[in-house]
């Protein structure tokens, strides 16, 4: 027997099983169970094992097989493979866990608001907690899905967040931890048996970026780019797509009042335009301003019956009488909330739109040498599209002391398991088809690196990201960085002038000087690293920072 017939087996003979059940049933079971507590608004808060306040890179992982391992980029440190009998062993004890509980909740959603391609999704999870998540996170499964080029060929995952995989049953299969034990933790999938598992990973992330690398490996096979990002539509029907790393703005800055948002996270680009994959967003909550991230804010901390809100707070400070504390950092930076679009004052209800007109990257450069806006041309489109720069911070990791450069191709690399030439021959080719101009929005710093400068106002990025969006930055005169091969703008509304060179805004411009020479040899270094050998045209490769 098949695995996804053992594990409809496993449902059918569960003594408990809660199957599709309504979202109020599955908030009133996560607190009958204690998953979460009630905050003040009416949210449900919980907190995961310090191993789930993010996600596990190290333990994703892809299973290997003749049929799909040629579309994989194996090089790619994010594609982690295992054999086909290690799965079956993991989900296999899955399956027994599963029998040991006294309650299992299981979903059936889908993924892609355009039913073209909506992918329906089977979870059987452990925890109330995991079936309200796939509620927020996910579509409801749409009448006419016969319609989809998935119908059928659903994808199931199997969600046991709190237990334990037990070592002794892989034979030194599983990943060897640095302290020499093994990894009791797994996130596996299997893209031609269309399932998953995992197991001790309680981070909702897992979940989401699970099923969301699985259609950015399904989609390019359907001739359909799948793309990291936010996607907003303003009042004359044309769209615009966000593209950036974590802590970059791009869930802040899509949710705008003035424009419908589409999603804050993941979409497809078909021959008819652009659709959101989710139902939700999950938006990180560390330093949230009720004013400044106020659409954000509201979503998760409005007031309602706990039995109507649903909003799932993961890993934030919160006092025994539900006030929250959004600023204390002290258990994880990653606190996150996930909550129903609908939640947001001004979304697209169907998340679909035409071809985007503009494109952002966004990047929060902490080494502070970035302009804050700059326009690029289709070649220096494609080598940012690329290499996906952003940096972390000073003290935010064990011995980092200084700004580090980061480098995540096409602003996803490790929910991208496809090889770099497909994606990003995509986008190149709808770019030039849909004439969609990009601009590079630096969030970072200015005035200096990270601890000497500070960082720039969200609302003058806004006010950045307007004008590249309505069109005021196409009649501006531009200057070339040839340091960085970036076309900076001298005028933008609203803008201090000075502002939109970053050697100005420092006091000490050798020290600019060094900093900026610094980053660009690094990006030249990723770059040959990353793409040394590979065939790329010498006009993309000429774009690149220290080249």
């Amino acid at each position: 027997m098949d695995l996804k017939s053992k594990l409809l087996e496993a449902v059918k003979a569960h003594k408990n099983i809660f199957e599709n059940i309504q979202r109020s049933e599955m908030i009133r079971e996560a607190v009958d169970n204690k998953e979460a507590m009630i905050a003040e608004s009416g949210a449900l808060a919980n907190w995961t094992p310090v191993e789930s306040t993010g996600r596990s890179p190290k333990d994703t992982v892809i299973v290997k097989r003749s049929e799909s391992e040629a579309n994989i980029d194996w090089t790619s440190p994010n594609n982690i493979s295992i054999d086909e009998e290690t799965f079956n062993i993991a989900f296999e004890e899955a399956l027994e866990y599963m029998a040991q509980r006294d309650k299992m909740y299981v979903t059936d959603r889908v993924v892609g608001a355009d039913v073209d391609y909506a992918l329906p999704v089977k979870l059987v999870s452990s925890h109330a907690l995991g079936a309200l998540f796939s509620d927020n996170m996910f579509r409801p499964v749409p009448q006419d899905i016969e319609k989809s080029r998935f119908y059928g060929k659903d994808f199931f995952l199997l969600h046991l967040p709190y237990n334990k995989l037990n070592a002794e049953k892989y034979n030194g299969r599983l990943r060897k931890l640095p302290n020499g034990k093994t990894s009791d933790m797994i996130v596996a999938m299997d893209f031609d048996r269309r399932i998953g598992v995992i197991v001790g990973s309680a981070y909702g992330g897992s979940v989401k970026k699970l099923i969301f690398t699985v259609m950015n490996y399904y989609l390019p096979l359907e001739g359909i780019l799948p793309l990291h990002c936010s996607a907003n539509e303003g009042d004359n029907g044309e769209s615009a797509l966000l593209l950036g790393l974590s802590g970059t703005g791009k869930t802040s800055l899509s949710a705008d009042p003035t424009r419908a948002l589409l999603g804050d996270d993941e979409h497809g680009w078909s021959n008819v335009g652009i659709a959101n994959f989710e139902n939700g967003c999950y938006a990180k909550m560390i330093n949230i301003h009720p004013i400044k991230e106020k659409d954000i804010y509201d979503a998760v901390m409005h007031k309602d019956n706990y039995l109507n809100h649903g909003a799932i707070i993961e890993n934030a400070m919160i006092y025994p009488d539900g006030v929250l504390d959004y600023f204390d950092d002290r258990f994880t930076p990653n606190s996150r909330a996930s909550y129903p679009l609908r939640y947001l004052r001004n979304i697209k209800k169907f998340s679909t739109a035409g071809h985007p007109k503009t494109i952002l990257f966004l990047t929060a450069d902490a080494y502070g040498v970035l302009p804050p806006v700059s326009q690029l041309s289709p070649d220096q489109a494609m080598l940012w599209f690329m290499m996906g720069y952003t940096s972390k911070l000073a003290g935010t990791e064990t011995g980092v002391t200084e700004p580090q450069a980061t480098f995540s191709r096409f602003f996803g690399q490790p929910f991208m398991p496809g090889k770099p030439d497909v994606y990003a021959s995509m986008l190149g080719e709808k770019m030039k088809k849909y004439s969609t101009k990009v601009f590079l929005i630096n969030t970072g710093w200015s005035g200096g690196p990270y601890g000497i400068g500070s960082r720039i106002d969200i609302d003058l990025t806004r006010k950045m990201v307007n004008a590249a969006l309505n069109g005021d930055l196409e009649n501006v005169e531009y200057e070339f960085d040839k340091l960085f091969h970036l076309s900076v703008p001298k005028a933008c509304q609203g803008v201090p002038p000075e502002m939109l060179f970053a050697k100005n805004t420092w006091a000490d411009k050798d020290a600019y000087n060094e900093t900026a020479i610094k980053l660009a040899q690094k990006f030249s270094n990723a770059f040959d690293k990353a793409y040394g050998g590979q065939n790329i045209k010498d006009s993309i490769i000429a774009q690149c920072p220290g080249k």
